[in-house]
């Protein structure tokens, strides 16, 4: 009797310290799975908002100016503008890994860093579905692969669908200010063009030598568009804007057809930017639909 009570005694404590013998590895697993998260300097707003989607917010330890979205990235130090990084401060932050936007950047400050043996991962996103590629890249360097492709999927889903929606649409002429001084519209493979195409938008100034044309008033009257496009920060109307109102004689004019796109949303190669684009489709067709009736 006294054997068996030894010999169950014996084996329940040798289960007991295998339990925690497992329980003390997979603890240190996790804090050495955690230690070597690698800490990221995200050196644009696109890039910290694509982070932060993937749940790889909190591996952010520098940006630059204007990341401010979600609420939390206001929290990051911030590093440097689009015209000069501070080499300094990044270099005492010790980051794993800069992700830099390469037009967005200055090459010379980025050139330096490398030359210091920090590694460096390009942004560089030319069409709208490249979020989604971008998205996928830099939640495999934050070790969030999972949730990158399921970000990316849903992203590339909800363009699909945008695109077949407004596919077959009638055009209707549209002039896009994209500033107004100097006075700037958008052609060929500009950002804002891209999604202008995807409405049914009709830019008369599409065939233009840049993506980023300079114009002047006079042609934007000679060219009468349908549709004007202010986008503003927040989506509200600025002072900074053209009054086209000035000229009557422009059909957008006559028929009250203007529209003021979140430029923080619309400009910004992230997910949110098929939030703004759904708007723009919509508030597009409307005014397609007006001219019909």
């Amino acid at each position: 009797m006294y054997h068996y009570f030894f010999t169950y005694t014996k084996t329940l404590l040798l289960a007991v310290v295998f339990f925690l013998s497992l329980s003390k590895q997979a603890g240190a697993e996790q804090l050495n799975s955690q230690q070597h998260l690698p800490r990221i300097i995200a050196l644009a707003p696109h890039i910290v908002e694509m982070l932060y989607e993937v749940g790889a917010g909190d591996l952010i330890i520098g940006t630059t100016d204007h990341a401010d979205f979600p609420e939390q990235a206001k929290e990051i130090p911030r590093v440097g503008n689009y015209a000069k990084l501070s080499i300094e401060q990044i270099l005492s932050l010790d980051p794993d890994v800069i992700i830099a936007w390469r037009t967005g950047n200055p090459s010379d400050d980025l050139a330096r860093l490398e030359k210091m043996g920090i590694k460096i991962v390009y942004s560089e996103p030319e069409y709208l579905e490249d979020v989604a590629r971008e998205i996928q890249i830099f939640a495999k360097i934050a070790g969030a692969e999972r949730q990158g492709k399921v970000v990316a999927d849903s992203y590339l889903k909800k363009l699909a669908k945008i695109r077949a929606q407004y596919q077959y649409k009638s055009p209707i002429k549209v002039f896009f200010e994209m500033w107004s001084r100097p006075l700037t519209t958008v052609a060929n493979n500009a950002w804002p063009q891209q999604q202008l195409a995807i409405c049914a938008g009709e830019n008369p100034f599409i065939q233009s030598a840049t993506d980023y044309p300079q114009i002047n008033v006079e042609l934007v009257v000679l060219k009468s568009p349908e549709i004007i496009i202010q986008p503003t920060s927040e989506g509200h109307n600025n002072s900074d804007t053209v009054n086209w109102r000035q000229w009557p004689t422009i059909p957008a004019v006559k028929t009250n057809a203007f529209i003021t796109p979140n430029a923080d949303k619309m400009y910004r190669m992230t997910s949110r930017v098929l939030d703004e684009l759904t708007l723009l489709c919509q508030s597009i067709d409307q005014y397609r639909k007006g001219k019909v009736e």
